[in-house]
């Protein structure tokens, strides 16, 4: 609420709310202007930035701001020429195409009510009540309406080239207007101006814009794309083509085809134009190693994307991918695997499925105990593990031949193993997926000889329970509670947090000990029961919103220093409150 004063103010001038320590940006604008520079640089491309803010105060715009106080009724009549409403006298006797920031609010909402003879000075009042006179020859305060700005910018950074969306494109729309503006006003032939499609999101409806609040700055794109893969994908399409940025299953077959250009190009199979395209995304200093993009999202899971035994694992399989050739795509891949698509990360289950195992018929439970003594010998290679996987159901069987009740039953045996092993019907290559596994790790999981140990009762016992409970409807709608006034919400400080860590509590079933970056210290914790609903996998590095200022109180032997918003309902279960990954840490709820 104390950043409404800012609305109608230069963002230059707008406090940055992000802003923990004195090293950081000033400024909102500031702070995003330069958070986007940083975000370009793994490009590789050059910039020359101009800042507009600091070229208005600067008074280098004065001449042309005066041009077009002196023209305002020529510029009026092109205006009223590109839109479809009627105009009248009255309207263009009040129009300026100039706003005056207000030195006592700082905002635009002023009005000029009278300009002198020559343009120079101008007499205004405010909305906030402050009324006086503008010398727009020594106060630079104040900036031209965007379809004048636009050529007006043209003409003094002698621009001949410009892009810009199809909206801007259209008859009558802001091109259309401002190069009418660019050759009346200021008599410089406009750019040549090429529209481009609209870039979407993959799975999300609506164009990717900053006024349809649908926006991604490079830096978020950059945690799940290669720089160069980005550079190609505008690099192939026609401007006039639309394409998607995709944080689904796409963005695997767009490293597949990135790939595939890039290893013809290298191989000398590739036309002209894939060169071209090629050329146009490689990066001084960089070179890209092709290591299939889904092969690391897949391999990378079962070794819990630890380098090491990856390189280990690609050597068992025949690759010969190193740890350097494959590390910068590697923490893509985790990155994209856990918070893009975080239902196929491959997890073992934290007890044996007994209630599984149960339903098995004879021949199927005689299968996995085979299973078991095969993996406990250990000696096997990979292929060796391969053919014993399928001729196990052969042997059960007491045959040899592959007939189709043995397929059958081989089939049966793969879903069997994966509901035991990660309570799946499917997942990784099972003899991949085995092999990089160290065994003491998922053996357990294969063993029924024993009867259930009391940690695994008192575990089913607490989801039957809690499956009881829920309700197939959602719950009644409670009456609203008695009204509070604005005072005592804003006593709660609630913040944006990201969960750096989350841990099982010894003895407690239902709570986690979740460690978080609050912005202000990188060690808060909180208790939260949340246990039953969410793995560790699936909250680390999330962002949440947390209840700061509660006294502290211990749960669970430990001490919380907050409160997560979730809510509960008998139709979902319960569901944690994730805000946007671009939100910073600390940023205060309003």
């Amino acid at each position: 609420p104390d950043y409404d004063k800012y609305i109608g103010a230069a963002l230059v001038d707008v406090p940055n709310p992000f802003r923990i320590v004195d090293k950081d940006e000033p400024s909102f604008g500031r702070y995003f202007e330069y958070e986007f520079m940083e975000s370009v640089k793994p490009f590789g491309i050059q910039f020359d930035y101009k800042f507009q803010a600091d070229l208005y105060r600067s008074g280098k715009y004065t001449n042309h701001i005066i041009t077009a106080l002196k023209k305002r009724f020529e510029i009026f009549d092109i205006l009223a020429a590109h839109k479809t409403q009627e105009s009248t006298a009255e309207d263009k006797a009040e129009y300026y195409p100039v706003q005056i920031y207000c030195p006592k609010c700082g905002r635009d909402t002023t009005k000029i009510t009278k300009l002198s003879k020559d343009c120079k000075s101008a007499q205004y009042e405010c909305k906030c009540g402050h009324a006086a006179n503008f010398d727009f020859v020594k106060e630079h305060n104040c900036k031209l309406a965007w379809k004048i700005d636009w050529p007006m910018r043209w003409m003094y950074e002698g621009v001949d080239f410009e892009p810009g969306g199809k909206d801007h494109a259209s008859i009558n729309g802001s091109y259309d207007t401002s190069k009418h503006i660019s050759r009346e006003i200021y008599g410089y032939e406009p750019p040549y101006f090429q529209g481009y499609e609209f870039i979407g999101i993959k799975g999300l409806a609506g164009k990717m814009s900053g006024s349809s609040g649908l926006n991604l700055t490079p830096d978020t794109l950059l945690k799940i794309y290669q720089p160069e893969l980005l550079l190609w994908l505008y690099a192939k399409n026609d401007p006039e083509r639309a394409f998607d940025f995709c944080f689904d299953d796409g963005i695997l077959n767009q490293y597949f085809e990135f790939d595939k250009m890039l290893n013809e190009v290298r191989q000398g199979t590739a036309d002209e134009q894939k060169k071209s395209i090629i050329e146009l995304c490689t990066i001084k200093g960089r070179e890209v190693k092709t290591v299939p993009m889904s092969l690391l999202v897949q391999l990378g899971s079962i070794v819990d994307f630890n380098p090491k035994m990856l390189e280990v694992m690609f050597e068992k399989i025949g690759e010969k991918y190193k740890q350097k050739d494959f590390e910068e795509r590697l923490l893509l891949a985790k990155h994209w695997l856990e918070v893009c698509n975080p239902e196929s990360v491959t997890r073992l289950r934290p007890f044996r499925n007994f209630d599984y195992y149960q339903t098995l018929e004879d021949t199927e439970k005689k299968e996995i105990q085979e299973l078991l003594a095969v993996l406990s010998k250990g000696k096997y290679d990979l292929d060796g593990l391969r053919d014993a996987l399928y001729a196990i159901p052969k042997q059960v069987r007491n045959t040899t031949e592959v007939t189709p009740e043995v397929k059958k039953g081989q089939a049966k045996f793969f879903v069997n193993v994966y509901n035991l092993l990660i309570g799946k019907e499917k997942g990784p290559r099972l003899y991949l997926f085995l092999h990089a596994l160290d065994k003491t790790k998922f053996l357990h999981l294969l063993d029924f000889s024993t009867p259930r140990r009391e940690d695994e009762v008192e575990v089913v016992a607490q989801i039957q329970e809690t499956k009881k409970e829920r309700k197939a409807l959602p719950d009644t709608i409670e009456p609203l509670k008695p009204q509070i006034q604005l005072d005592d919400f804003i006593k709660l400080d609630i913040r944006v947090c990201q969960i750096t860590k989350c841990a099982e509590i010894r003895k407690s079933h239902s709570c986690y000990k979740i460690t978080l970056d609050d912005g202000l210290q990188k060690d808060r914790t909180i208790v939260s029961s949340i246990k039953e609903h969410y793995t560790p996998e699936q909250l680390i590095n999330k962002k949440i919103l947390v209840i700061c200022n509660l006294e502290p109180k211990r749960l669970a032997g430990v001490t919380s220093e907050g409160m997560l918003l979730a809510n509960e309902n008998g139709s979902c279960g319960c569901k944690v409150v994730f805000v946007d990954d671009s939100i910073p840490c600390g940023t205060r709820l309003k």
